[in-house]
């Protein structure tokens, strides 16, 4: 029999969460046995875990720790996952790449034979079940009731004769825009996750948050991507809007980003290379004239995948990029180009398409509106 071994805070590692569906914020110890998911745990979980968890059966780490030569003051993990593999009648046991080195050798110290299995550790993780998606959706809801409030809020800021935007007497930051949205995620039970809110050239830069005053009539960037607090799956989401009139350069990289978007989404089904999906976004945007490199020291253009797949993680299997998948059926999937260039601003559009196994179904709601 082969076991399957993870030893891991599910609150960040999706491996063990995938399997135990429990939320812990201190490692504990989950072993595939057969049929049986074991989860063995501390006396401070024990009881939620048999309430909450999905697991066949779960063991007190205590009783365990009794067991050992260290006794239950003294047991170290090792000790632990010993005597659960003895109880198992095994020896050797498969791990994820992420397992803990130090643990790994304390282990075969032990006599414990421990083989890294091949990545990813759950391939079954990449196909989405209905209530899967529904999981996903849900997040995604989430992220579009932020955004809609971020948006609210403003076209109720005014215009500065100084060209910023201006709330009350104050000027109106990145920092504001981003506590109106993540505030409302909150209070759907959902996490934000470093909610970027970047304003003009900050944006060029796409993973850059944002921060101080945000200007008038320059494209903001909107990425949200919350996790549920209650089933642990992100949703995603980017909108770049205008408050005031964007110029006419602006409004044609918009319309391209747009365009590019949505020859994501026609490309999308079961058994498209996500390579050439995204090879084909890089030759549109070549094609209007809109090239990728390095300017004034800075990469520009269009520099970053086209999608990846969203669950558990925000990144994770398939990807939609250079690197390349091969799409099923079942994937739930960013669309997400931009392009970004010093003096225009970031632009980036993204969406969340369902993989089917005649094209693809938009899963995000929220419309693509530039000037607010």
């Amino acid at each position: 029999m082969t076991v399957r071994l993870l030893y891991a805070a599910s609150e960040h590692d999706a491996d063990i969460l995938y399997p135990s569906g429990f939320f812990a914020p201190d490692p504990f110890l989950c072993l595939i046995a057969g049929t049986r998911t074991i989860l063995v745990m501390s006396d401070l979980e024990l009881d939620r875990a048999k309430r909450e968890s999905k697991a066949t059966q779960v063991w007190p780490w205590s009783q365990l720790a009794r067991r050992t030569s260290a006794g239950v003051g003294a047991a170290r993990a090792e000790h632990v996952i010993f005597a659960c593999l003895k109880r198992l009648g095994v020896k050797h046991a498969e791990v994820p790449g992420s397992f803990p080195l130090g643990l790994a050798r304390r282990l075969e110290g032990l006599g414990i034979r421990l083989r890294v299995a091949k990545e990813p550790f759950w391939p079954e993780r990449e196909i989405k079940t209905r209530h899967e998606v529904k999981k996903i959706e849900a997040s995604l809801r989430a992220a579009e009731a932020g955004l809609l409030a971020g948006i609210e809020t403003l076209k109720s800021t005014r215009i500065g004769r100084d060209g910023w935007l201006w709330l009350g007497r104050a000027k109106f930051t990145s920092e504001d825009l981003r506590d109106v949205i993540d505030s409302t995620i909150l209070k759907l039970g959902g996490i934000p996750v470093r909610t970027i809110c970047a304003g003009g050239d900050q944006a060029v830069d796409p993973h850059e948050i944002g921060h101080g005053p945000l200007r008038a009539h320059a494209p903001i960037v909107m990425d949200i991507f919350p996790r549920s607090q209650a089933s642990g799956y992100f949703g995603d989401l980017t909108r770049t809007v205008v408050r005031g009139r964007a110029s006419e350069k602006l409004k044609e990289v918009y319309a391209l980003v747009e365009e590019a978007t949505n020859l994501g989404h026609r490309s999308i089904r079961d058994g498209a290379d996500g390579r050439l999906i995204h090879d084909d976004i890089l030759a549109l945007f070549a094609s209007r004239g809109f090239k990728t490199g390095i300017k004034d020291g800075r990469m520009q253009g269009f520099f970053h995948g086209t999608g990846h797949g969203l669950g558990l993680e925000i990144h994770e299997a398939p990807s939609i990029s250079r690197r390349g998948s091969l799409l099923r059926a079942g994937h739930v999937v960013t669309v997400e180009p931009g392009l970004y260039y010093l003096g225009i601003g970031g632009v980036r559009i993204e969406d969340v398409a369902l993989v089917t196994k005649t094209g693809s179904r938009n899963l995000t709601l929220v419309p693509k509106v530039l000037q607010i």
